[in-house]
């Protein structure tokens, strides 16, 4: 997608006029760039992992984030700490309380023996179950040594333990713990992270699952069974984890996207099942940026639910574009033998080339055996059904879908003090905008950029009231119309997965078409260019925060509190 229309060849030229160097010399520079990639630099660095294919930007051969490289664990034995453990059902009823520790954990990802942290010591933290419209409780206690908290995501419980650090509670410090009294009334596929430095804790494995149960044993139709599926990657060298910014994040444009994917945790993640099997994936996806294209070969795949519930009507799907944050239930049917892939199937893009390409990320696979399946669900996955409950709850909003927004949002970005090359390369690189940053496409100047030199901003229109700024108060029982426009004009135009705390929202239209299928929502992806309309329904005092769930993009000060009295 290029947004001038100026032809290839003359955007080929113009990026040639910002990388200047002669063949010889780039030749040069991408040689001394392959023999910084590994080896230690200023601050604790190492050279991020870039495509030989995008050249270096003259001027910074040299050059690292103007912070100091952090890891956890970093010069520690990692053989100091448990080896972590795959992730374990916890069931609650009504009334119970799990306890839930914040630690350190040794891993091994991509053949690196590495220090990471866990909940409970496992890779993801616990599967939390819980029956619908309990209250369960949750004691964690902070080993590590980074303050922590824990944000349910998704869940309409009460704001005291929504878990924003200054907002709703102090910080866990080391040594210290917290109870969380938590509220499901909705039933589905929510998750726990950090709300605290995610871009460094989330990453390094603090995020987990809760499944809040329907008493209707129909909520779902029929499955032969059900497996969580949480998408993730994580960036490596040659040495292990590239660091992280110690007093501020990295990777501040774009967020930090990983080079090494992963399911559940784990690097070669697979499944086996018989011929015509019905499996019930919930996906999650807990990427720092990264926006997956989930694809299951050929096998038929139909959507059912995604973040606070079921869709109004069950409908086919090619694929499941899932943004950081989001959650969607899919039910798939594996009707013949042989190995299948779960892939993430994308067109990627490289900024300096000015070309898009397709690129294919293995994920997992799955074995359908030789022997059919003995209870055989292929009638009913056949039938797409209706949700008559959810289009009911959602005829009661209809009378404000055509109604003028409440209020209007802008996104866009603000930049100090980078390096020149990198504030030319970029004046070059909005010759074209793609709608979605499905790659890291430029991947030093993204990581040399930190969130001290980055702010990343929401707007209201109305006021030109920023970020923290911004001031909206409503009460208990309103219905708030709310419009994000995701400027392509912007200094880098990147897609944003808005999110809403406390509450649940209708997406009604994008750029002006309407959903004509639609589920209650927590985050949604909004493009370059896009203009989205939502429609939240304010149900829970307290304060809490919108802001977009690029961590780095939060890091860099793009969120805001809004205030829901009680009546």
């Amino acid at each position: 997608m290029r947004r001038s229309g100026l032809p290839a060849l003359l955007v080929a030229a113009l990026v040639g006029c910002i990388t200047v160097a002669p063949a010889a010399a780039q030749q040069e520079m991408e040689m001394d760039h392959s023999m910084h990639m590994g080896m230690s630099m200023e601050g604790g660095w190492r050279m991020v992992p870039m495509d030989m294919e995008m050249p270096m930007l003259p001027g910074l051969e040299n050059a690292v984030p103007p912070v100091n490289a952090w890891l956890p664990g970093a010069g520690m034995d990692p053989a100091m700490f448990p080896e972590a453990r795959p992730s374990e059902v916890a069931r609650l009823d009504d009334g119970d309380t799990l306890e839930v520790s914040v630690s350190m954990v040794r891993r091994t990802l991509a053949g690196h023996e590495m220090v990471m942290y866990g909940y409970n010591g496992q890779y993801p933290g616990p599967l939390i179950q819980a029956p619908q419209n309990a209250t369960v409780m949750v004691r964690v206690t902070n080993d590590i040594q980074l303050p922590t908290t824990i944000h349910w995501h998704g869940l309409r419980l009460r704001n005291e333990f929504d878990g924003v650090p200054g907002i709703t509670q102090d910080p866990i410090q080391q040594g210290e713990s917290f109870l969380y009294e938590l509220d499901v009334p909705d039933a589905g596929m929510f998750w726990y992270h950090p709300h605290m430095r995610e871009d460094v804790q989330q990453d390094m494995g603090l995020f987990g699952n809760l499944l809040v149960r329907s008493p209707d044993p129909d909520h779902y139709g029929p499955a032969n069974r059900e497996v969580p599926l949480v998408v993730d990657d994580i960036l490596m060298d040659d040495q292990g984890p590239i660091p992280y910014g110690e007093t501020a994040a990295t990777h501040a444009l774009m967020g930090r996207f990983g080079n090494v994917m992963m399911v559940n945790g784990v690097t070669d993640w697979s499944l086996e099942v018989d011929r015509g099997e019905v499996v019930r994936f919930f996906l999650t996806n807990v990427a720092n940026s990264r926006t997956f294209n989930v694809t299951f070969g050929d096998a038929p795949v139909k959507i059912v639910a995604s973040d606070i519930g079921r869709y109004e009507r069950e409908q086919w799907v090619q694929s499941v574009v899932i943004a950081p944050a989001e959650r969607y239930v899919v039910d798939v049917r594996f009707p013949d033998s042989g190995e299948l892939a779960i892939t993430n199937s994308i067109q990627a893009q490289n900024h300096f080339r000015g070309i898009f390409y397709p690129h294919v990320d293995t994920l997992g696979t799955v074995s359908v055996g030789a022997e059919d399946v003995a209870e055989n669900h292929r009638e009913s996955f056949e039938t797409l059904r209706t949700h008559d409950e959810v289009v009911e709850d959602i005829d009661g909003f209809r009378r404000w879908f055509d109604s003028e927004p409440d209020h209007e949002l802008l996104t866009t970005v603000r930049v100090k003090n980078l390096p020149l090359p990198i504030m030319q390369s970029m004046e070059m690189d909005t010759l074209y905008v793609p709608p979605m940053e499905w790659n890291d496409a430029m991947p030093m100047m993204n990581w040399l950029s930190t969130a001290d030199q980055v702010e990343w901003i929401l707007r209201d229109t109305d006021t030109g009231k920023e970020n923290a700024e911004i001031d909206w108060r409503f009460s208990v029982g309103d219905v708030v119309k709310i419009r994000v426009h995701n400027t392509p004009d912007s200094f880098h135009p990147m897609n944003h997965p808005f999110h809403i705390h406390g509450q649940r929202f209708l997406v009604l239209a994008m750029d002006g078409v309407e959903r004509e299928n639609l589920v209650w929502k927590d985050t949604a992806i909004v493009p370059v260019g896009s203009t989205m309309d939502i429609l939240v329904e304010m149900s829970n005092p307290g304060t809490w925060m919108a802001h977009c769930h690029i961590a780095e993009h939060l890091e860099s000060g793009m969120m805001f509190n809004f205030e829901v009295e009680a009546r």
